[in-house]
């Protein structure tokens, strides 16, 4: 049988990249997916792409940073599905710049989105989840657990930091529930959100460079992230919680 036949799962992020990967898998593994994303054509589309039969995945629009968004995303799922089980926390946004640089604007943006949309939607998610259990999985990043001169992204890097202890202190208020909670931390992926900052071109050069960065020689596909997400959502994973799992190639282990 499917790992995930007749769950109910809720993704942020859900219209590209790593969000997208992992709600088509969870879609192949027997799941109904809710995806919610801030580009109402984007999340369309790819509700389109991963099922065509349009029955079993449905999209919610907004913005993360919004507590209401995250609320109405598990909302949507409760109402179309008839709960949630697990709740992908996938959003965030990245753009490298200088800490010397960084505006009060940028500031709010990587904290509102990042820390902000987790901690609202996962509160939505729980209570949603407190009769009878679930799990929840956030993208963390690599980039809270050790610092990349290449890529200056001190609040960015403080916004993940402070997912990761959400974890931890989730794990330990939501086990009563039989909640688990965990987070993948990746290194360099392959996704989009380099093209909202760089040219296709620019992408096309940078991105080959950062290969030799990780131990195993290549950057993240989506892919790699969603198997990890996948098996922390699982009942493969029923005894962990309040873990981070680095999903780096190797970066965080140290250096050749």
């Amino acid at each position: 049988m499917a790992r995930f036949e007749g769950k109910v799962v809720a993704i942020t992020g859900g219209g590209s990249g790593i969000g997208k990967e992992t709600a088509a898998r969870f879609v192949a593994e027997g799941a109904v997916v809710a995806i919610n994303g801030r580009d109402a054509a984007k999340l369309e589309a790819a509700a389109r792409e991963i099922d065509p039969t349009g029955t079993k995945v449905v999209v919610s629009v907004g913005d993360i940073a919004d507590p209401a968004t995250g609320t109405a995303l598990v909302a949507l799922a409760v109402s179309r599905f008839g709960g949630l089980d697990i709740l992908v926390n996938n959003a965030g946004v990245f753009n490298p710049k200088p800490f010397l640089e960084l505006t009060e604007q940028d500031y709010d943006w990587y904290l509102d989105t990042i820390l902000k949309g987790k901690f609202f939607t996962a509160q939505a998610a729980a209570k949603a989840m407190k009769a009878k259990g679930g799990a929840i999985v956030q993208t963390g990043s690599m980039w809270a657990i050790q610092a990349i001169g290449a890529t200056p992204s001190a609040a960015y890097s403080a916004a993940n930091a402070g997912v990761h202890a959400m974890v931890r202190n989730l794990a330990i208020e939501l086990a009563p529930y039989q909640i688990r909670i965990n987070a993948v931390a990746p290194a360099v992926v392959e996704t989009p959100v380099y093209n909202t900052f760089m040219t296709e071109e620019q992408v096309k050069a940078t991105l080959p460079s950062f290969d030799a960065f990780h131990p195993l020689g290549r950057n993240g596909q989506p892919r790699d992230v969603a198997d990890a997400i996948l098996f922390l959502a699982s009942d493969q994973a029923s005894w962990i919680t309040g873990t981070v799992l680095p999903v780096d190639g190797g970066v965080t282990a140290g250096r050749q």
